[in-house]
This record gives structure tokens, sequence and C-alpha cells, in this order.
């Protein structure tokens, strides 16, 4: 009997205790919790998120979309604060196109000497930015946020959007509850599709429910004689309730696992538990038929005959005198190409906004010197097109804004240029002014781009680079009576490799980037930095040094035991796990060479040298190569390494870490040099 009440007693403490999700009401055991089911590896987690979706019908609007969202997370320790800060991104086109965020309610809760503390979000919390002239980026931070903060918010989301997000079931920190529902309209046509990618699956049941709209209209659309003169008022409206029927999608999820991110990972976004929605039409009231999406043809078309993408592309009178000035008696398509190409960088800064539509306008933009991504690149287009090449856009999606699936226009949020040669095809993005041809930034080489030809039609064309980027760098090493080490030092670089370092240190002054080369590399010391090729961006950008190093050199009674790579070798190995979630994606095919003379000090001869040795990916897929060479009072040392394969799938994963674990542990090797 002491037993059945004991255990009635625990099932009662535990009913208690479970979580209320309702708004406000945080618990003082909630705030207490000191780790997330004894894992104190998480910085926060979600405690619980409901996200509610529904159409209602708005009179001289037609059908609107609401979101409601309410989220509850626990913010564990200070690594976790930045999920203090919300952002929501709003579609801004006119006054009837404009997506508002309303009811925003949002505290901050925190335990203090036994008692429950609320602090409100106010106003001067809540930021508005406007990212581009078709999009604003709404954004608050919770206030007096402390490791064992509990934040909560809600709003709504009123869109004249029918069109819908991405459903995200999964973040970087676990998800503890989860609650979803989605009511679509019998007269739309939808899509679902779950993302196959995702390690966790969530699972969406659908049901159906009958539900009434009132729909109000003008009696004179009803007997037919509506016109142009025609007058709208309360008075002369009709209302009519329809039944119609819903689908009802709904997900009641727990213990969601966090989205744990792996090196080398394209966009941890595209692994994440993702529900992706098609509104293909909508069927009106009135029996019209609405399509929204058939093929990419169609997506693509739409987007050329927009006034701010195709209508730019027209335009020629703002820059023709300047085009005509630029290309006088040059006759090459390859170097009209990098005339233009340099004028357009040279001419017009990227002001960071990205989109494939003009946002100042080509010419404005032409006048002011600045533009967005498409204010740019089309410009760019259109001046390849005027001197007479075969230029169009290519339509990109970002790495981060992941790869499209549904033919749709938000699928893209980037262009570029492409030129059709006689040598080839040249891909161009005019806002990075290192870059050069073929060369574009790393987070628009994802997967495929759509070209848009003149007379409309379009084609996928592959983003990945061909050619290897190339690390070369040649190091001599000389041994000096006290032990320590000093020589000098070339290194020189290609492609993306030039780009990285360019981007990376154009503008900055030498004495700072010594500093920076001689962070990680134990007591070294650099002088005589200089650097070749800077500017000239169709060459590889190369530098020199010379370096002393301490330390480095192991004294074993009379031997003395030295890597000879020093500070080439790689300082982690990131491929240690025993499997693979994800596919590692190095972006771009690499190669490198390092070439190192170490000069024997004297009264000291070789008792040991590394094994020589090859090692092979997958045949074709990489090659390692490690050889030393003994010469009178030299050794040789030259290690290559040639990756070819820049996507390695997860069960691949087992093949590729053994060759690169093997590699690594070969660039640590020592040599052994005794007394003689």
């Amino acid at each position: 009997m002491k037993k059945l009440i004991l255990v009635a007693l625990v099932l009662l403490f535990n009913l208690s205790f479970s979580q209320d999700y309702k708004f406000g009401k945080v618990s003082k055991e909630e705030l207490a919790e000191k780790s997330y089911n004894n894992d104190s590896t998480v910085h926060a987690a979600v405690l619980y998120k409901e996200c509610k979706i529904h159409y209602d019908y708005v009179q001289d609007e037609g059908f609107k979309k609401f979101v409601e969202v309410f989220e509850r997370i626990k913010i564990y320790k200070k690594e976790g604060f930045n999920w203090g800060t919300k952002i929501e991104n709003l579609y801004d086109e006119n006054a009837t196109r404009e997506e508002k965020l309303l009811n925003l309610k949002a505290y901050t809760y925190n335990l203090e000497s036994g008692k429950i503390k609320e602090s409100k979000l106010k106003k001067n919390g809540i930021f508005k930015e406007e990212t581009n002239k078709y999009w604003n980026q709404y954004k608050f931070t919770m206030p007096n946020l402390k490791e064992g903060s509990i934040i909560e918010y809600r709003y709504v989301i009123e869109s004249p959007l029918i069109e819908l997000d991405d459903d995200i079931f999964q973040y970087t920190i676990p998800i503890k509850k989860l609650s979803y529902q989605l009511k679509v309209p019998e007269y739309f046509r939808i899509n679902k599709v779950l993302n196959t990618r995702a390690s966790y699956v969530p699972e969406i049941t659908e049901r159906n429910k009958s539900r009434k709209f009132l729909v109000s209209y003008h009696s004179a659309f009803a007997n037919g004689t509506a016109n142009a003169s025609t007058k709208f008022s309360k008075e002369n409206l009709v209302e009519r309730t329809y039944d119609i029927i819903e689908t009802i999608y709904e997900a009641d999820l727990q213990n969601i696992p966090a989205l744990k991110t792996e090196a080398y990972v394209d966009n941890i976004g595209n692994y994440r538990a993702v529900a992706k929605w098609e509104i293909t039409s909508i069927k009106g009231f009135d029996g019209s038929v609405t399509e929204y999406s058939t093929d990419w043809d169609q997506v693509t078309r739409s987007i050329y005959n927009r006034d701010d993408f195709g209508r730019e592309l027209s335009k020629t009178n703002y820059y023709e005198e300047d085009i005509k000035s630029k290309l006088k008696g040059v006759n090459a398509p390859e170097e009209k190409v990098a005339i233009i190409y340099n004028y357009v960088k040279s001419k017009v800064k990227w002001n960071g906004l990205r989109g494939y539509t003009s946002e100042l306008g080509v010419k404005k933009a032409y006048k002011e010197g600045a533009g967005n991504v498409a204010d740019i690149n089309l410009m760019l287009t259109s001046m390849l097109r005027y001197a007479g090449l075969d230029a169009n856009p290519v339509l990109v999606s970002t790495r981060n804004n992941g790869i499209p699936i549904f033919p749709n226009t938000s699928g893209f949020n980037y262009v570029i240029t492409g030129v059709s040669l006689e040598s080839g095809f040249i891909l161009l993005d005019a806002t990075n002014k290192y870059a050069s041809a073929n060369i574009l930034q790393e987070n628009t080489i994802n997967w495929k781009g759509r070209v848009i030809k003149g007379n409309g039609t379009s084609a996928w064309i592959p983003l990945t680079p061909q050619t290897k980027s190339k690390e070369i760098a040649l190091m001599s090493v000389e041994i000096n009576d006290d032990l320590s080490i000093s020589g000098k030092i070339r290194k020189q670089f290609t492609e993306y490799k030039a780009l990285g370092y360019r981007d990376a240190y154009y503008n900055v002054k030498n004495e700072t980037i010594v500093k920076h080369f001689e962070e990680g590399k134990g007591e070294i010391e650099i002088t005589n930095f200089t650097v070749n090729n800077k500017e000239s961006l169709n060459k590889p950008i190369s530098y020199t040094y010379d370096y002393t190093l301490n330390n480095e050199v192991e004294e074993i009674g009379d031997k003395l035991y030295i890597s000879p790579l020093l500070f080439l070798a790689p300082d982690d190995n990131p491929f240690k796990q025993d499997s693979r979630t994800y596919p590692i994606d190095f972006i771009y095919p690499t190669y490198s060479k390092y070439s190192v003379t170490v000069k024997i000090p004297e009264g000291y001869a070789v008792e040991s040298l590394p094994e020589n040795a090859k090692i092979q990916l997958n045949g074709s897929d990489g090659e390692f190569s490690y050889i030393i060479k003994s010469s009178g009072n030299t050794l040789q040392v030259m290690v290559t390494k040639d990756l070819n394969k820049t996507l390695i799938l997860p069960n691949e994963y087992s093949e590729f870490k053994q060759f690169f674990q093997l590699s690594f542990e070969k660039q640590l090797d020592k040599i052994v040099l005794k007394k003689a």
C-alpha cells in the first residue's frame, strides 16, 4: 500500500513539474535547471516552440497568410547568449504587398533570491533595417540576459504572400517540445517535401476539417453591373459564407536532437530537418485558377521580364561613350572581357546587398559608384553585350540560401555574369575587386546556376571550379650552434588560394601581416617580408620572408630530432571522428607542393630518415607523396598533396579519413641526426 502511495505521489509530482507552455507561465524549476538533460555541452535549448500557420480571406485583398510564433528558450551558458537575439526578414514591396510583424510580446525571466523576476522587451530593443528595396529585417535582443535565464516571445506575421517558407524543425541546439500546425484551404494545390538529407525526419500528419469562410464583395459584381466608376461602400457590400475543407498538417514532436556541425560542411542548414512546401495553384471563389509555378524556364522568364532585371540589361546610354573609349582599337574578345570586367570593378563598389534584382538601377549605381549585386553584374552583362560579346546573366542560390528544389523565384538570391567565348565559358562576378575570371565568391559556388539568354531560354550550368588552386612553398632550414633554426621561405598562391590571400591582406600593412604569420608558429621572428603581384590579379601572388625559430630542435644525448616541415606541417587533424554524418565539401580542387632544404649542422650526420611514401585516395581522387633525399650535408624533402575530388560523401569517409590521417602523420615525421 505504501509503495502504491509513493508511486502516486511521484506521478503527481511529475505532473505538477511538467512544463506549462502557456505564454508567461515559466516555472522556478525551469529557471533552476543547470543543464539540459544532464548534458553539460549544451549552451542553450528550446524548451518549447509553437508555430501555427493559416489563411484568411480579406476583403479586396484575397487570401492572406498568418504565421503565429511562440518560443521559450533556456540559456545555460554565456555561449548561448546569441539565442537571445531573434531576426525576422519580412517582405516589403509596397503598401499592399507588405509583411507585418504584429502583437510582439517578449520577456526575459531570471530566478533571483528564490523569486521569478521578469524583464520586458521594450520598443527601444526592437530594430528595423531595410536590407534591400524588397526586404526589411526586424531584430530584437532580449534584455537582462544571464546564465540560467529563460526567454520567451510571441508574435504574428501577417503576409500577403501566399507562398510558404521552409518550416524548420531542427536547430543547432536541442528542442524539447515542438508543436506545429499548417491549415491549407481546399482551393490550394500544394506539394510537401521533407529534407531527405537530414538525419532527423519529423513525422507530420494530415487530416481534413470543415471551416466557414466569410467573403465580402460589391453587389455590382454579383449582378454584372460593375464598371470603372463603381463606388464602394459598406452599404453595397454583399457577404457570403463558404463552407470549405481545410487540410491540416500537424506535428507534435519531443526531444529533437541538435543539428551538430562537422568540419568542411558546405551549409549545415542543408541537412537540418525541414519541410518544404510548394503551392502550385490557387482556385478563387469565382472558379478562376492562378498558377504559381510550373517549371524553371517559366520562373527564369518571369525574372527576366521584370523591370528591375531585364529592363536594366537593355539600358546602355549611360556608359556608351566610356566603353567606346575603353575599347578603342581592341578587337580580341578575351581582351574586351578583361577591360570591361576590370572597369566595372573599379567604377562601382559593392554595397554589401545581395539579390538578383536591381536596387538603385544600373544608371544610378554607375553614377554614384555603388550598388547591390544585381546593379553591378547586370551592368557588367549589358556592357559585354554592347561590346558584341555573348554575355548573359546567371542566377545563383548562395550556400546559405540552400539548393533550390521547387521551381520558384525565391530559389535564387544572387546573379553573376556568364560569357561564351571560343576558348570556353567564363563566369564573372564584379562585386569582389580582388577576383578574376572564373573566380567567384565561395558562397556562390553552390551546385548549379541558371543562365538566362536574351531570347528567354535558360539552362543549368555547373559552378564548381575545374582548375586547381595551388600553394607552392620553398623553404630553407639551417640549424645553428645554439640549436635555433634560421632560414628563408617563399610561398606562391594561385586561383582561390590567391583570392583568399588578397581578401585577407590586400589593404593590411606588412607589419600586421607579419604579426599574424607569427601566431601559432612557436618562438618565431619574421623579417624582410615582401609581397609580389598583389595588384596583378591574373598572376599568382607570392611572398618571401626570413625567419628565426627557437625550441623546434629536440636534443637527447648526442642526437638531434627535428621535423623538417616545421610550421608548414598541419596543426591539427579535423577528421578524427569515426563516422561522418554529412558530406565533406572542399569547394574547389587543390594542389600543394612543399620543397624543404635542410642543412645538416657541422659535426652531425644522418642517423635515420622518414621513409618515402605515396598514399592514394580511391585511385585518382587524391594523392599524397613524401620524398626525402640525402646529398652531402643537405637533405631535400618534397611533399605534395593533390586533391581532385571536392565532395566526399559519408559512405566514402572511412577511406578518406585513413588517407588524411596517414598524410597528416607523415608530415610530422622527424629526422634524427647524430654527432659524428
